[in-house]
């Protein structure tokens, strides 16, 4: 029987279970938002970590129907935001508590990675030597120069945001709107509905300018929060529903032609012809469809919207990438 490799990932907004055969395939993914009580734009620590600890025996307990424990050959975990120093948030203890009682419990060994490594290997190609890999989820905007190696991936910041996240302006301008937290699908599905009535051309529609040009360094970097100031003060200033919707769409595609941009510059800055998204932001069918629509000078790709999210395939194919290998450097 094929041997499984198991991956546990509980990052602030989303707890999530995995297991993949020896030929990477997934048979097994269950994911499940953390439930955020109307008009809060987000969790404690202690609150994410109290739900993660509540949500994982069930999820665990269907993982072990999917799959023969015996079958089992070490276990993956997300155990922090990045690969860097200092880089820390205790809601990630709970999916690693999970992993390492598993791995003692079955003896097998249990691997440690960053967030942001298991969601590059959940989009990344298992051939992929050298990407550019934009991580657009709910709390990151950052662009890296990704290589994998003998504990995951390499990860060097060419850009991104130097405030907030794309996710976080999308979200805060969704609750300000009345929306539930995390409120990206809500808006994704509005932007959608409007472009598609235009046929995907902005220029069909009567734009209401609330979106402040979003001017990208020559370094790749950019800020949010101005833009974010401007929609909250035009959305309590009191908003019409159909100009709350050309206002989302409005966000829609600043944003995207934004990544377009940093795609296409820090494409020929490094000399890599590949750029991959992924990420919550990169799971909107709205960013997906104006990105793929147009013609750019960087091979731009996205995972599939179910991998782009938080999920714990990336931890499962990089524990079994690693114990495959062989290779891994203790404690890194």
């Amino acid at each position: 029987m094929d041997r499984i490799f198991l991956g546990f990932d509980t990052s602030n907004y989303r707890t999530s279970a995995a297991a993949v055969n020896e030929r990477g395939e997934v048979v097994f993914q269950s994911a499940q938002l953390l439930d955020v009580k109307k008009g809060e734009r987000g969790l404690r620590q202690s609150e994410a970590f109290f739900a993660h600890s509540n949500r994982l025996p069930g999820m665990t307990e269907a993982l072990f129907q999917a799959v023969d424990a015996a079958c089992v050959a070490a276990a993956g975990a997300s155990e922090r935001p990045r690969r860097a120093e200092g880089s820390y948030m205790p809601c990630f203890l709970a999916g690693l508590n999970t992993a390492s009682e598993i791995g003692s419990a079955l003896g097998v060994p249990v691997y440690t990675f960053s967030h942001q490594e298991g969601h590059a290997a959940a989009v990344l190609d298992d051939d992929d030597e050298r990407v550019l890999f934009m991580h657009l989820s709910g709390g990151t905007t950052e662009f890296l120069v990704c290589v994998p190696d003998e504990n995951g991936y390499d990860m060097r910041i060419a850009g991104g945001t130097k405030d907030i996240s794309i996710g976080q302006l999308m979200d805060r301008t969704g609750v300000a709107l009345g929306y539930s937290f995390p409120s990206g699908a809500y808006l994704d599905d509005i932007a959608y509905e409007t472009l598609e009535r235009a046929g995907f051309d902005g220029s069909r529609l009567a734009m209401p300018g609330l979106m402040p040009k979003i001017k990208l360094s020559d370094e790749a970097y950019f800020n949010l929060s101005g833009a974010e100031t401007k929609l909250l003060r035009r959305i309590e200033s009191g908003i019409a529903e159909d100009e709350a919707g050309m206002l989302i769409t409005e966000l829609f595609i600043t944003v995207s032609r934004l990544l377009e941009t940093a795609a296409d510059s820090l494409s020929e800055k490094y000399g890599i012809e590949k750029v991959c998204m992924a990420g919550g932001v990169a799971s909107s069918r709205t960013v997906r469809k104006l990105i793929s629509s147009d013609g750019h000078k960087a091979d731009i790709r996205f995972g599939s919207p179910e991998l782009s999210g938080d999920n714990a395939v990336g931890a499962a194919l990089l524990a079994r990438r690693v114990h495959e290998t062989g290779n891994r450097i203790t404690g890194k």
